[in-house]
């Protein structure tokens, strides 16, 4: 048997040996899933099988570039980098370049970014004179990447009575009217989106035969990761390839199953059996990343779901303690208490920084996390940041770049038409936009042909155009001996772009700058390397191929920096940490408000918090807060449904915490807020005449109080009467504190 085989148990190895027919590996939670995948293709290659016929996809280039170094390490470099692997839309617009013509493309086609194709949207409405409030540009957009999901095209939305009676019932009887303009402007721009990779490659499998022959034939192992995120269009191309040899293997977990939002099908995963009857099942049921208490904890949550392929993940780790359950009497509380146990916890066990993630359900409550961490001088990172290749001046040199790879880029266009400013409106560009819809040409071509469409500007328009047309005329011919370095260098140098930001030298605009020379290194890195690989030709399409792939998960924190990390759940998936913190477990949070009276989207919603509580190696804390501010004022909350479906014995409750509420479902009452006292008790008066109270009102030095925000305190200190009464109170998270108690809200505890 082969050597490195042996540091496999028993059912991976069992995976990994079985490549006669289709087969499903449902791989729970750190149980090695990305090793089997390993594996299994440097099986095949060590026994002969050809690397040009094994295709590998995944969801991320990341997760890509990991099994391709580690397939590296035991077939070697050159072997390793012949094998079709990467994500969906890279491998398939690899594919669509090679056939490019057979769709009606040219094989230099751009892709477009979803900000790209959000801004054709916005401009193909405002042409239209559709009211942008009922066709908002997003919601358009979701619209039309769903219907491409499934397969889908224009010329079908226009025959799909349930499509057009749902629009007509919404008030958006136009869209697809909306959805054909677009297809038709792509085209005309030569560019695709995202779900076009997916669906002209359906396309061209299915229109044309010899394509799907040949595709077929070569690829004679087909092996997919994370099986339960495919949509549908991903799941009938691989049938597509499969054909009739079936050697299909598919990797996932079907607990995991969390972007329904991104067209996801857990289905795809739950009826591959029924798909292919003679199929083979293997389960990797061993997790190797966490504790056993975390591990029993999960499978205790995970159970309570109804569609799901049945497992029983196990740890053979230490057991581990308890997971702790913390509750807050605000979201405010909740993020202190949350930054003061990481204080605690790293400075008692050794930990680093960036041995701690806080993960939340929404973007929106990582700001109370960040104010709390600063506040003691906590580093963080947050996921889900602006990428490198999203920033302005990083995308306006692109659009450079675009326009020279190809001309017809229309969202290119009009990006730099005009930057840096070179004295041509936004009136002439609606003259050019308005002549190209009315010949039905791109962009580009009005301006170099301006007289045969008619385009009325003025000589001093005409001429500044004309500048234009020759500067990309001028890069474009430059562009066929340089190399993407070559090119991109003279794109900053001659336009300016630089002069442009060094105008105001604040710290954003150097800034900024850092960002364009760090540009200009990244391509000098990419044509180097692949010089180095024996590809010498290097152009600026090949770049523009690269970054255009680059998904939402390979960019993203710096993994050898020591900082708290922060991030969604979704975010989290595939990631793990010693320690994690699960925040806003609160009823119409997480679960989300929209899964109520939806069974299915509620077993999504507690995949996710599964997701969550396995990216614990050794500790998992699970916090909620009992009030929380939301549309300008506090309102009660309950504790999630999902703290009750963990099995008791697996947690730890926090002894300030009311565990009936957990059985209960409800957050406990407050008492109204200050009246102003009728009693006054007085002390003494100070040297600087400030007169204390043992008591006002009901309140008394020495009562403990729970404050709306800050949480348990006891009062120390009471001053001055009726509008001006105060009390000072020593907070358990938050130190001591004034407060006005006319507007202080508060119930007093004893």
């Amino acid at each position: 048997m082969v050597e490195f085989l042996q540091q496999l148990n028993e059912n991976q190895r069992d995976a990994v040996l079985y490549n006669e027919g289709p087969s499903l590996v449902i791989a729970g939670a750190g149980s090695g899933k990305t090793r089997v995948l390993t594996y299994k293709i440097a099986y095949l290659l060590k026994n002969g099988v050809s690397p040009y016929t094994i295709l590998a996809l995944t969801f991320t280039n990341k997760a890509a570039r990991e099994m391709k170094s580690r397939i590296a390490q035991i077939v070697g470099e050159e072997t390793a980098r012949r094998l079709w692997m990467g994500t969906f839309h890279s491998v398939f617009s690899r594919i669509l370049r090679r056939e490019a013509d057979k769709m009606g493309f040219r094989s230099d086609f751009t892709i477009y970014d979803a900000q790209d194709s959000k801004n054709l949207l916005k401009a193909i409405i405002k042409e239209k004179s559709l009211d942008d409030k009922v066709y908002k540009p997003a919601t358009v957009q979701a619209r039309i990447s769903k219907v491409k999901n499934a397969l889908i095209t224009p010329a079908l939305y226009e025959k799909d009575t349930e499509l057009l009676n749902t629009d007509n019932q919404t008030g958006k009887a136009q869209m697809s009217e909306i959805y054909t303009t677009y297809w038709n402007r792509c085209r005309t721009a030569e560019v695709m989106d995202f779900d076009d990779l997916l669906l002209y490659t359906y396309l061209l499998f299915r229109d044309h035969p010899e394509v799907i022959e040949h595709y077929r034939n070569q690829f004679r192992y087909i092996l997919v990761d994370e099986y339960q995120d495919t949509n549908s269009a991903q799941h009938e191309i691989i049938r597509q390839l499969a054909g009739n040899h079936h050697r299909v293997c598919v990797v996932g977990d079907d607990a995991q199953s969390i972007y329904s939002f991104r067209g996801a099908n857990i289905g795809n995963i739950l009826n591959f059996q029924n798909m292919y009857p003679e199929s083979k099942l293997f389960k990797l049921e061993q997790n190797y990343r966490s504790t056993q208490t975390i591990v029993n904890a999960a499978n205790s949550l995970i159970e309570k779901n109804r569609e799901q392929i049945p497992k029983r993940v196990y740890s053979e780790n230490t057991v581990g303690e308890k997971l702790q359950v913390l509750s807050a009497y605000s979201d405010y509380e909740e993020g202190y208490q949350v930054a003061m146990q990481i204080a605690q916890i790293r400075m008692l066990h050794k930990y680093e920084y960036k041995d701690f993630a806080i993960l939340y359900r929404t973007n929106a409550q990582s700001r109370v996390f960040e104010e709390a961490l600063r506040k003691i001088n906590i580093p963080y990172q947050i996921y889900g940041g602006l990428s490198f290749y999203q920033r302005k001046e990083i995308k306006d040199i692109i659009a450079y770049m675009r326009l020279i790879a190809n001309p017809n880029d229309e969202e290119a266009f009009k990006r730099i038409l005009n930057y840096p400013a070179r004295g041509i409106g936004a009136t002439t560009l609606d003259k050019i936009v308005k002549a190209a819809n009315l010949y039905g040409v791109s962009l580009w071509e009005v301006l170099s042909n301006p007289i045969d469409y008619n385009l009325g500007v003025n000589s001093g328009t005409a001429t500044k155009l004309a500048g234009f047309h020759r500067l990309i005329s001028g890069f474009i011919e430059d562009n066929l001996t340089q190399n993407a370095y070559e090119t991109g260098h003279a794109i900053v140098q001659r336009v300016g772009l630089l002069n442009e930001l060094y105008e105001n030298k604040t710290p954003e605009e150097l800034s900024r700058v850092q960002n364009v020379n760090e540009l200009i290194n990244s391509l000098y890195g990419f044509v180097s390397t692949r010089m180095e690989e024996g590809n010498p030709d290097i152009k600026i399409r090949d770049f523009l191929a690269e970054i255009s792939l680059l998904t939402d998960q390979d960019v993203g924190k710096d993994e050898n920096a020591d900082r708290v990390s922060m991030m969604t759940v979704h975010s989290a998936k595939g990631l793990e940490f010693k320690n994690v913190f699960v925040v806003g477990l609160e009823e119409d949070l997480f679960p989300s408000e929209r899964s109520r009276g939806n069974y299915k989207e509620l077993e999504e919603e507690r995949r996710l918090f599964y997701v969550a509580i396995t990216r614990a190696r050794e500790n998992a804390f699970l916090t909620y807060s009992k009030s929380r501010f939301h549309n300008g004022q506090f309102r009660q909350s309950a504790p999630s449904r999902f703290l009750k479906d963990i099995d008791r014995q697996y947690l730890k409750f926090s002894e300030e915490m009311n565990v009936s509420a957990v059985e209960r479902m409800q957050a406990p009452a407050r008492n109204p807020a200050y009246t102003e006292p009728s009693n006054l008790s007085r002390i003494k008066s100070d040297e600087s005449n400030l007169v204390t109270y043992q008591s006002i009102g009901d309140l008394s030095v020495g009562n403990t109080i729970r404050h709306e925000r800050f949480g348990l305190g006891k009062v120390i200190e009471l001053t001055g009467e009726k509008d001006n009464a105060k009390a000072k109170v020593e907070f358990e998270s938050f130190g001591s504190k004034q407060l006005l108690l006319k507007f202080a809200k508060f119930e007093i505890i004893d």
